[in-house]
């Protein structure tokens, strides 16, 4: 029987994960110094008070080993699109508009053509969020970095703040049974679970393609598949908190699925039940490409890594669900109802190609 291939064996271990995040309490110590109403903490973040009325959300993200896709690829200049969108969609679920991007890339050499081709991607992802680069940083260090491209090395990080008044906060507060889950489409991969995708799409990493092949399921090279820039969601979040209140903004990322969980500690005694998807090709290839390979990628795996076409999701009360789809629609998101609050406590529910899964 094939044998499973999990995140953890691709080299990411979500167990060590959640422990090594138990440090980030210590952190607190620091929270003397904000002044006003200090720190407040939200589902996926915290904000701090610059008023009695206004907040401001910083986040700081990077693209994890997406760059190696960039340096197999040798293509540069999306790849600062996904650092600025992993960012900017971070800093909205808190109600924020972007105020502000910054960048640091540490790099193996600082290459001009390079440098203009990273530019040239945040510069684009800045521009579709509506926000400034006010700032950043380029390093040579190449005694950190190593490429996989003679002297084409590098990490890109990029930080934002926003700010959002206090009746405007998204708290994930007051979510209750049958409230409808907004899926907004994804572009594909995006930035999350690029470990397992290319150790199992890529010869480079002991996968099955090299880079410029175009497997049946793909109507271009799998490289540039994977290399599909993250999707930005600033402008229909924003626009759909005019008109609709929002009561959780999720950034389906890292855990992916299981993301949703992290609401139930600020609306105790609810659940969250999926049932449409819409996965792009190359989510599909991901299974059949590891099964070829003698693994098995299990759906649970695959809804616990990726976004398996969703990259971002609002909560509304079931009587707003049509309305936030229609103004959702003005929009290249594809947006769709996709699950319900449920109040089995804490459960994530999928129903997926007619397998009904519980995520844990």
């Amino acid at each position: 029987m094939p044998k499973n291939f999990t995140y953890t064996d691709a080299g990411v271990n979500r167990e060590q994960r959640v422990e090594s995040k138990k440090a980030l309490t210590t952190l607190k110590d620091t929270y003397k110094h904000t002044g006003f109403s200090g720190v407040m903490h939200l589902p996926y973040g915290n904000i701090f008070a610059i008023s009695e009325n206004e907040f401001l959300d910083l986040v700081i993200e990077g693209v994890g080993t997406k760059v190696l896709i960039a340096q197999l690829a040798e293509k540069y200049d999306t790849i600062g699109i996904d650092a600025v969108a992993m960012a900017v969609n971070d800093v909205i679920r808190s109600g924020a508009k972007p105020l502000s991007i910054a960048d640091n890339i540490h790099a193996q050499e600082s290459e001009p053509s390079l440098v203009k081709a990273w530019l040239k991607g945040i510069i684009q992802g800045a521009n579709e969020s509506e926000c400034p680069v006010t700032g950043g940083e380029t390093g040579d260090v190449a005694e950190i970095i190593q490429g996989i491209t003679a002297r084409a090395g590098f990490d890109m990080v990029v930080a934002s703040v926003g700010k959002v008044e206090r009746q405007k906060i998204i708290t994930g507060q007051n979510i209750k049974p049958s409230d409808a889950i907004i899926g907004l489409a994804s572009s594909g991969l995006h930035s999350n679970g690029i470990t397992m995708a290319r150790k199992i799409l890529f010869k480079k990493w002991g996968g099955k393609f090299d880079a410029n092949d175009v497997p049946e399921d793909l109507d271009r090279e799998v490289v540039l598949e994977a290399l599909e820039p993250t999707k930005i969601y600033v402008k229909p979040l924003l626009d759909l908190m005019r008109e609709v209140k929002v009561k959780a903004a999720v950034h389906i990322t890292g855990d992916a699925y299981m993301k949703f969980n992290n609401l139930a500690k600020y609306s105790p005694g609810i659940a969250f039940k999926f049932n449409c998807f819409k996965p792009q090709p190359i989510f599909g290839l991901l299974q059949k490409t590891a099964s070829e390979l003698g693994y098995t990628v299990t759906d649970e795996e695959m809804f616990k890594t990726f976004n398996m076409g969703w990259g971002f999701g609002v909560i509304v009360d079931k009587k707003d669900g049509q309305k936030a789809v229609d103004l959702l629609a003005r929009f290249d998101v594809a947006p769709h109802v996709i699950g319900e609050v449920t109040d089995k406590e804490r459960v994530v529910e999928v129903e997926y190609r007619n397998k009904h899964m519980i995520l844990s």
